[in-house]
């Protein structure tokens, strides 16, 4: 009883995919309508599968009445009224949730757990919306040089090195000033001494710079062992099954907008070579790039390099106790750190394409008014101390 009413379960979210994607078909045309009738289709085979085992087992197949249950007809209402990208993702996430229904069913059948996990695939890549434009007998690294000569701007750092020194260089000129101006806020009610300051400081670069290498090695390097075993099991895939992923391939091609016999050749010329396929699958089907899995040593490095370069411009002042008074040495450490986070905020401005002014006035707000809390604070509490 257990099973088939498991198989009943199915059955109807297969009978409700399936009449999901057809409905979708008839909002588009071309290859995505042929892409989603295929998905359809898909869906009717699995559905067919659970019937069969219903009726060896005896038990009554229900009625499909052909009407989509509220939710679905919730999403193809908003297709229509908007546009079949609207619900994409909503289809997508769907599909995702769904993706391991069949892994641990025994009486499914051996192909429906991989037909499944490429539904998300395909609706992935119509969620994408992109173009193949590139021609099959490239190679990918040719790909890849022609896209950076023609758009220089996306040349970006994907090892984590340049993103760690950035943020690393914020957040210990961030961190560090508000240290440093706590302990310069008891200084100004003479609770403490420039020397504390600067011990302060330097302790704080320290104990941050190696905190913040640690965590970013930690981090990288356990992605980038998840990263690795994911490309492993996709050539292990490739090695055992190559015509099915050369027909995830062809899918895939199609949602992004290839006719059949293009998709099909496309595949076929990757497929040819097991390392350009296995290159093309990771970065297809699992948004990999197997070149820029990341660094943690390099990573590591930048973080503590730039944290501890952002973390000593407030204290370089409290370096001259000797010279400068505390009131000289709080001043300059105030106009050094201002100037550090309108630096830092425009350069990640830069970067981001958020707009220098617009990032460095904010870096200067968020990093300036932390730094007001803490004197503030240092101030209260040294007085109380006093």
């Amino acid at each position: 009883m257990k099973a088939t009413n498991r198989y009943l379960r199915y059955l109807d979210g297969e009978r409700r995919a399936s009449r999901m994607y057809r409905s979708l078909a008839d909002l588009t045309q071309g290859e995505r309508r042929e892409a989603l009738l295929e998905l359809a289709a898909i869906e009717d085979k699995h559905a067919a599968h659970w019937t069969t085992l219903l009726q060896e087992a005896g038990v009554a197949i229900p009625t499909d009445d052909g009407r989509l249950d509220p939710d679905d007809a919730a999403l193809l209402k908003r297709a229509e009224q908007f546009s079949l990208d609207s619900i994409l993702p909503d289809l997508e996430q769907a599909e995702r949730d769904a993706q391991g229904i069949y892994d641990h069913e025994p009486d499914a059948a051996p192909d429906m757990a991989d037909d499944e996990r490429q539904h998300e695939r395909v609706l992935r890549e119509m969620t994408e919306d992109a173009s193949l434009t590139s021609s099959p007998a490239m190679s990918i690294a040719e790909v890849r040089q022609a896209m950076n000569d023609s758009e220089p701007w996306h040349r970006t750092d994907k090892s984590g090195s340049l993103r760690a020194a950035v943020f690393g260089a914020s957040d210990g000129l961030v961190s560090n000033t508000a240290l440093v101006m706590g302990f310069a806020g008891s200084t100004a009610s003479g609770a403490t001494s420039g020397s504390t300051v600067l011990f302060a400081g330097l302790a704080g670069l320290l104990a941050g710079a190696f905190s913040m290498g640690a965590g970013e090695y930690v981090s990288v390097a356990s992605q980038r062992d998840i990263f690795s075993r994911e490309i492993a099991l996709e050539r292990e895939e490739l090695q055992t099954k190559p015509l099915e992923e050369q027909r995830e391939l062809e899918l895939i091609y199609r949602a992004k907008g290839l006719d059949r016999e293009t998709a099909k050749r496309t595949a076929e010329s990757i497929m040819a070579d097991p390392e350009v396929a296995l290159d093309t699958l990771a970065r297809e089907e699992l948004g990999l790039d197997p070149d820029e899995l990341g660094s943690p040593i390099k990573v590591a490095l930048s973080s503590f390099v730039a944290f501890s370069i952002g973390a000593i411009v407030p204290v370089i002042p409290y370096l001259f106790n000797s010279v400068l008074s505390e009131t000289a040495a709080l001043l300059l450490s105030v106009v050094l750190a201002a100037l550090a986070l309108i630096a830092v905020g425009g350069t990640v401005g830069r970067l981001s394409g958020l707009g220098v002014i617009r990032s460095a006035g904010r870096q200067l707000l968020v990093g300036g008014g932390a730094a007001a809390v803490t004197f503030i604070l240092g101030r209260l509490v040294g007085t109380s101390f006093g």
